[in-house]
This record gives structure tokens, C-alpha cells and sequence, in this order.
């Protein structure tokens, strides 16, 4: 199993950034596909047509978000938190990503850096 640790710079306030993943017709905008979500802890979620699926955790308004993503039949679940922080351009997300299969982890990271994070960040770009 992998870990993956990253910040990425979106250029929208820390409000507007926890809207864009939390709100199921903000990521709709951004992603270009349905999505299924809540912050209610211990909610499932479905993101890109249930390409990625999974169970909110924790949430603290503004400012953090844990979530577990399903990868099928693994011993211990793979945990995504994103921690919001105000920057003077916008918000610095920090990901950490835990438990990622071995297998899994070239693709996830370059699914974080172009579809996810790219697409948030040309959302607000625009």
C-alpha cells in the first residue's frame, strides 16, 4: 500500500473550495458529471459516474474533509483528507491520500493532478 501527499493552489476562497467539494451541484459543474454527496458523516458518495466511491467521514466547515474511497476488498481502508488553507491566491488544498494499492498508485496520482485538482483549478480559472 502507497500514501500520497500533495498541495494544490485554487484560486477561489476556502468557503467557495469546500462548497466545490461538498455540494453535490458544484461538483457537478466542475466534474462535468452527476455526483452523489452529503456532510453527513458516515454518508456514501459517488463521484464521475461512480468512478470513484466512497464514505464521508468527518467534516469541519471551511476548512476539512476525510472521506474513505472504496478500492474493493482491501485490509484497510484508503483514506482521503483534504485540509483547506487560506492563501493569499486562494486556498492551498493539502491531499493526503492513505492506503492507495500498489497497483493503483501511478494512476491515482495522475487522476489527482489532471482530472481532480486540474478540473477544480480550470473551474475557478475560468
Amino acid at each position: 500500500m502507497k500514501n500520497y501527499k500533495n498541495y494544490y493552489l485554487v484560486q477561489a476562497p476556502p468557503e467557495d473550495v469546500y462548497l466545490a467539494l461538498t455540494n453535490p451541484l458544484t461538483i457537478s459543474l466542475w466534474t462535468g458529471a452527476e455526483a452523489i454527496m452529503s456532510t453527513e458523516p458516515g454518508s456514501e458518495f459517488s463521484l464521475w459516474d461512480d468512478s470513484i466511491a466512497g464514505k464521508n467521514l468527518e467534516f469541519i466547515e471551511n476548512k476539512k474533509i476525510v472521506q474513505q474511497w472504496y478500492f474493493g476488498d482491501q485490509p484497510e481502508a484508503s483514506i482521503v483528507t483534504f485540509i483547506l488553507h487560506p492563501d493569499k491566491n486562494g486556498t492551498s488544498v493539502e491531499l493526503r491520500h492513505t492506503n492507495i494499492p500498489d497497483s493503483d498508485i501511478d494512476d491515482m496520482i495522475e487522476g489527482w493532478n489532471l482530472n481532480y485538482f486540474g478540473s477544480l483549478q480550470d473551474f475557478y480559472e475560468e
